[in-house]
Formats: C-alpha cells, structure tokens, sequence
C-alpha cells in the first residue's frame, strides 16, 4: 500500500538503480550510433518527418548541434531530407531505410546484451519474472517524468 511506502526512498533507489543501468547501456559500441543519432532516428521513427527546428526543439538542443548530427546521419543514408508538403520552402527529414535498418540492429544487440547478462548474472526463474512484470512500471514512470 502506497501509505506504507516512502515514495521519497523509492524515488531515491530506482534513481540510482536505473542509473547505473543506463549509463551501461550507453557505453558505445564501436561503429555504432552515437546517442544523440539513436535519438534523433528514434523520434524521426515514432513522430515520422520533422524539420530540424522542430527537432532542435523536441531534443532541447541547438539548431547547430541537431544540424550537426542529421549532416552525419544524412551522409550515410541514415535519414533523407525532402521539401516540405505543406510548404515547399521548409525542408523535412525523414528516417531511411537504412536508418530504421540501423535502429533494428542497435536494439537487437542492446537486447542481446541484456539477455547475456541475465544469464551471467545468474538470474532466477523468480527474478526474471519480477523483472518482467516490472518492465511496463517503469516504462509507465518513463512517460509520467
């Protein structure tokens, strides 16, 4: 029951927790994207087209930066710029193919990742049921922030 619990000292603890956690799952992989091209990829993936002033705006990040990062993405096939259908002198940009090919292969590894260490690490039946059933909690937590 709620009232039984500190949400302050759950607070805390999955704060340092999923900390941890993903500052591991960060850790590049060589030859692999970069964050902010993941996150860039990931928006263009779930929104669908955008300007790059709106993705400087949705990635609380500078026009320069989010330029930066699309020129790099663009240079290798990751997304693809085109006029805008609603005004023809904007410019939008879409993930590509190949973009979304990358994405796939990023999450599949990052999964594999996981499903190694929850074998090393010598997970039990018990534990990864409790993780699983946690999953969709945290996912929830995620969306409230």
């Amino acid at each position: 029951m709620i009232d039984d619990l500190d949400v302050g000292v759950v607070g805390s603890a999955l704060q340092v927790s999923l900390g941890l956690f993903v500052r591991r799952l960060r850790q590049p992989v060589r030859g692999e994207l970069t964050l902010p091209e993941v996150s860039v990829l990931s928006r263009l993936e779930r929104a669908g087209s955008a300007t790059t002033s709106d993705l400087a705006r949705a990635e609380q990040i500078t026009p320069q930066a989010i330029g930066a990062t699309l020129a790099g993405l663009e240079e290798r096939g990751l997304v693809e710029r085109r006029p805008d259908p609603s005004d023809g002198r904007r410019v939008v940009m879409s993930v590509a193919e190949a973009g979304l090919q990358a994405l796939r292969d990023r999450r599949s590894a990052r999964s594999e990742q996981l499903a190694k260490a929850l074998v090393v690490g010598g997970f039990t039946r018990a534990e990864l049921e409790m993780l699983m059933a946690a999953a969709p909690l945290i996912e929830r937590l995620g969306e409230s922030l």
